[in-house]
């Protein structure tokens, strides 16, 4: 697939609809892109390479787009396999090709190839800038955004920023969809642990004049950039992108489904008018987990199962707490038949989060929701919509 970004600037990435699970383990309904793209001056560069999936059609664009020209750079922004599989490869095709690469990257890449290209390395630091003669890079160090070896490069003269994986989503680029939902579930999942590091490299660009974003997956972006990075902002500083509320549920044999179809009503009686509702069990839970993120609010309803979590409710906290979930308002509600359980081990796993607060009213369903059970489930909707 090629394009032109720019007169002298080619998209020639490829379109995986074939891929079922991302990092296997994120479910890509609309397949995926592996971005890559050459820039054509006095100086040709390719700026990464694809997944091994897409090597073939990756090297047929290459050809199209330089005819008999060679390569004299390659640029790579992240290890990540589905952006270096072709190193190698390409380097063993254009021997006169030099790879300009950091300090850290360098160290990792005899993790991933068997061939020395050593001696063609040009590594690059902080600031540092390399003239194509119409085009200059400039290369900015983004450590675990989210692999440790990042780096973004900035073209100067078109304004470009080259951001790895940040900006990126899911889906191929012919789908159409609504590119937030996608990128948050991106974001979350993959890069959401690592906020910190996000927000240093926003700090990094903030004063760079930026007019076209061309992540190493999804679209381009070229218009209204200030709400991309705005998005960016409060997703990695963890704060709720709006107010409203994340029901997310497990229900054994339907009796805390029923019940949670009460605290719907509830909620919407008590002027609640953003709700989502997230069957554990059946959802997809990377996408349960981004609403989790993009909400100011919780409410976590599981039973207890052998003593302990119904196995995806556990899921669910685990992701929650490995991808640094705070600042948020948790509910509980719990249903156990003799021996119920679940409330005191949510709040063991919430307890080790930061900035959660956890309502006082507490939820107990003893098999099915009954008027006190009930009572309580209104007293819990006060208290998590401040009534």
């Amino acid at each position: 697939m090629n394009f032109k970004v720019t007169d002298k600037i080619e998209y020639i990435g490829v379109n995986d609809k074939t891929i079922d699970l991302f990092e296997s383990q994120y479910s890509v309904p609309n397949g995926v892109s592996y971005n890559s793209y050459i820039i054509k001056d006095e100086k040709i560069v390719v700026m990464d390479t694809v997944d091994k999936r897409a090597t073939n059609e990756w090297f047929e664009n290459i050809e199209a787009s330089l005819k008999e020209q060679n390569i004299d750079y390659l640029v790579i922004s992240h290890l990540e396999p589905d952006h270096s599989a072709n190193i190698q490869l390409l380097a063993e095709k254009y021997p006169n090709m030099k790879i300009i690469l950091n300090q850290r990257a360098e160290s990792m890449m005899k993790q991933f190839f068997d061939l020395d290209l050593s001696n063609r390395y040009i590594i690059v630091k902080e600031g540092d800038i390399i003239d194509l003669g119409e085009h200059k890079l400039q290369f900015f160090m983004a450590p675990m955004v989210h692999w440790p070896e990042v780096m973004v490069t900035y073209e100067q003269t078109q304004k470009i920023l080259f951001s790895a994986d940040a900006f990126g989503k899911f889906g191929t680029l012919e789908t159409k969809e609504d590119w937030t939902s996608e990128a948050r579930r991106y974001y979350i999942n993959i890069v959401g642990k690592y906020g910190v590091q996000v927000q240093q490299l926003l700090k990094k660009v903030a004063n760079i004049d930026i007019k076209t974003i061309c992540p190493l997956h999804g679209p381009i972006l070229k218009e209204n950039l200030s709400y991309y990075i705005n998005k960016y902002n409060t997703w990695s500083s963890y704060q709720p992108e709006e107010n409203g509320i994340l029901i997310a549920y497990n229900s054994i044999h339907g009796n805390t489904k029923k019940a949670i179809e009460t605290l719907e009503k509830i909620l919407e009686e008590n002027g609640e008018k953003r709700i989502i509702v997230k069957d554990l069990a059946r959802d997809n839970m990377e996408e349960t987990v981004a609403n989790a993120f993009q909400f100011d609010k919780l409410i976590i309803a599981s039973p207890t199962y052998d003593a302990g979590l119904f196995p995806t409710t556990e899921k669910f906290l685990n992701h929650l707490k490995h991808k640094n979930y705070q600042n948020r308002k948790v509910g509980i509600i719990e249903n156990g038949s003799w021996a119920p359980m679940a409330a005191k081990l949510i709040k063991e796993i919430l307890n080790d989060m930061k900035n959660i607060n956890l309502c006082h009213t507490e939820v107990t369903i003893k098999t099915k929701l009954n008027e006190e059970s009930k009572q309580k489930m209104q007293e819990l909707v006060k208290e998590i919509l401040n009534k």
